[in-house]
């Protein structure tokens, strides 16, 4: 992944997804642009920073390799969270709950 933040909570994702997880290049953006001045301020990164990110990315070596194995290990992780791990099983839960206290348990609901 590469990271391009511009304003607000882009900057804490970026430093989540490069730093801590480390599965994620920056490409050198420092200052947050305030929201809506966009076009005022331009473009904040060269073209050549671009290049080196992306270069970092597909690199084979062994970052890029620890990169991609972290990657894959935090999708399983993901996948394993979704079907029938701990995020399905508070969903469900929190469904249940839901049904009791309306007094609607028993009853077909559609979720949509």
């Amino acid at each position: 992944m590469v990271t391009w933040p511009l304003f607000a909570e882009q900057f804490c994702n970026e430093k989540l997804v490069v730093e801590v997880l480390k599965i994620g290049v920056n490409i050198g953006v420092e200052t947050p642009v305030k929201w809506g001045d966009e076009e005022k301020v331009g473009v904040l990164v060269k073209s050549d920073d671009v290049k080196k990110a992306l270069d970092m990315v597909v690199d084979g070596g062994e970052n890029g390799e620890e990169r991609r194995r972290k990657a894959r290990e935090l999708g399983e992780m993901a996948k394993k969270a979704i079907d029938g791990g701990s995020s399905y099983g508070n969903m469900t839960s929190s469904i249940k709950e839901i049904m009791t206290k309306s007094n609607l348990d028993g009853q077909e609901i559609i979720l949509v």
